[in-house]
């Protein structure tokens, strides 16, 4: 059976220990992501807001689905791990 990839975006902050949680629970589950620093990135902010409505961090997008926040549940059910 092939494995699916997931395009997997994480829109984070330097300063945000969720961000640092949500990072550490993909790498642990060998998913590779994308990250951007929407601190850093005026532009990846205002994409972040246009998808989720929140300017809070993490914001996920898992294949165009997107996660507010670090929801663990929603997450797996995302990436086929539940």
């Amino acid at each position: 059976m092939e494995e699916q990839v997931h395009e997997v975006t994480i829109y984070t902050t330097p300063t945000c220990p969720w961000c640092q949680v949500a990072k550490r629970y993909l790498a642990s589950r060998n998913i590779p992501y994308t990250e951007v620093n929407v601190a850093a990135d005026p532009a990846a902010a205002l994409e972040m807001i246009q998808k989720s409505g929140q300017q809070g961090v993490p914001v996920l997008d898992i294949d165009g689905e997107i996660v507010i926040g670090f929801d663990r549940a929603r997450i797996d059910q995302l990436l086929g791990l539940s």
